[in-house]
């Protein structure tokens, strides 16, 4: 059996901690499928505002106090904190850093709850929380073979490491996956200088004249993987989607791959869901009514015989919310409820709102993403309408398939690799899909559906058949493993 390598996994968000988007669930359901694959992984990340201590078990490390950490001019202390994450199988260390003033003081992750904006200073938050990923391993004299990095809040690391403390890191290899490429970390020219970096190495992170995190993420890592091989072709293949980054990306020719995700097994499996209403056994039908009823009550809304559609979504234009928003005359003209879930841009809160208030039979929305309330969408709901603009990983499409829970979603992206358009019984198609970002696409792929759904046997068999998808990170952890082991030697 190979050596077990030493990883370190660094990310903005993780669960049970924390949870805005897929990369939550992302960053925990592979720490601990890659720990149970048998490599030494710790998983770190910051500890924001709205993160309880106390029902999250986080304790201090001595050792790991009041860290003089520079960012710019000033100083600001650092203090790392331990906890956990755990499944019946696998447990990862957990190293939080903790920071009133950037982090402790304020109820936010990214953005102002208040303007829904990102915060001022994220460049220096994020400046902080990646520079007090190096002091950790400097003060515990630990050096992993890898630390995998993650989207543009943790893109310094790899220059930090390699051109501040090159000797101590020698041996370290970085891969940065890259989840949201739309999101780059962006920030005027001479934000650089917070970081103290020496001057000759500035145009590693400029790009459009601005500071740019993801570009020196992408300079400096020995590796780059997406959460999917169609987004990472999407991405070379355009500057829609990149700000003209691919070039730089295309400039890492055989340093680049897609590799799609998985779920954890243990928590987005209804058959093992503490979350919902009834866990699925044998009976479909038993255990999706019971949970859909569930589903309407909290929401508000009328049991009946109308499938019910779930949306999930963080309210940007990528989501394919304005696709939604502009389908709703003809949607709600059909025998539907759809139930939504969302957080985001305020200006389309304000337009969700009143749609909820002008069809009050038909549609409900709740703000937060919160957590339990994720699981009893899957699980109750009839279809899952994702209508992206991109998709980049592929979450919502692979969890809808584990709950029997049929998607409609646009042909794009991650959700190629999970959604086979199904058109007979015998075809293997998984769900439906849309190609054009327009209504009247959405509207009649979701029509298809419709009218599957009113075939009852053939609706069961399309939902039990989905439920059977392998949903695990199997098929990709072997070959990260393959990557960290490959970019070890070289």
């Amino acid at each position: 059996m190979a050596k077990s390598l030493s990883i370190l996994f660094v990310t903005s968000e993780v669960f049970p901690f924390i949870r805005v988007g897929e990369l939550g669930d992302i960053s925990h359901s592979y720490t601990l499928a890659m720990r149970e694959f048998g490599n030494d992984v710790r998983v770190m990340f910051p500890k924001y505002g709205v993160i309880s201590e106390r029902k999250n078990r986080i304790h201090e490390i001595n050792r790991l106090r009041d860290m003089p950490i520079p960012v710019g001019e000033k100083v600001e202390l650092a203090t790392v904190k331990s906890s956990s994450i755990n499944n019946p199988r696998a447990k990862v260390q957990a190293y939080i850093t903790c920071n009133f003033c950037y982090y402790d003081q304020r109820k936010a992750v990214y953005d102002d709850p208040k303007t829904g904006s990102p915060l001022s200073d994220n460049d220096e938050r994020f400046i902080f929380f990646s520079r007090s990923v190096i002091e950790t391993c400097l003060i515990l004299g630990w050096f992993p073979d890898i630390i995998h990095c993650n989207d543009w809040q943790t893109s310094l690391i790899p220059a930090f490491a390699k051109v501040l403390f090159p000797n101590k890191f020698k041996k370290t290899k970085f891969l940065l996956s890259i989840n949201n490429f739309h999101e780059q970390g962006v920030f005027p020219e001479n934000s650089f200088d917070k970081t103290l970096l020496p001057a000759d190495v500035k145009s590693k992170f400029i790009h459009k004249n601005k500071f740019n995190f993801l570009k020196g993420g992408i300079e400096y890592s020995d590796f780059i993987t997406t959460h999917s091989p169609a987004y990472l072709q999407e991405i070379l293949q355009s500057t829609t989607y990149s700000n003209g980054l691919n070039k730089t990306l295309l400039e890492k020719e055989g340093k680049t791959l897609g590799l799609n995700i998985g779920i954890d097994q243990w928590v987005w499996k209804p058959n093992h869901d503490n979350d919902i209403k009834q866990k699925f056994e044998s009976d479909f039908f038993s255990y999706k009514v019971t949970n859909k009823k569930d589903l309407l009550s909290k929401f508000g809304l009328e049991f009946g015989d109308e499938p019910l559609i779930g949306m999930i979504s963080n309210l940007t234009d990528s989501s394919g919310i304005s696709v939604f928003l502009e389908a709703v005359p003809n949607l709600f003209a059909q025998d539907i409820k759809i139930v939504m879930l969302a957080d985001g841009e305020n200006d389309y809160k304000n337009q969700l709102k009143k749609v909820a208030k002008d069809y009050p039979t038909k549609f409900s929305i709740k703000f937060g993403l919160e957590n339990s309330l994720l699981h009893q969408i899957f699980a109750g709901s009839d279809i899952f309408l994702i209508p992206s603009k991109y998709e980049s990983n592929g979450w919502k499409a692979l969890t809808s398939l584990s709950y029997g829970t049929v998607p409609v979603a646009r042909a794009t992206g991650a959700n190629l690799e999970f959604i086979k358009d199904y058109k007979t019984g015998n075809d293997g198609g998984n769900g439906f899909l849309f190609n054009d970002f327009k209504a009247d696409s959405l509207i009649k792929a979701l029509g298809l559906a419709l009218q599957k759904f009113k075939i009852r046997t053939e609706w069961e068999d399309l939902a039990l058949r989905i439920m059977e998808t392998d949903t695990s990170w199997s098929p990709s952890l072997k070959k990260y493993d393959e990557i960290y082991r490959t970019i070890l030697k070289d």
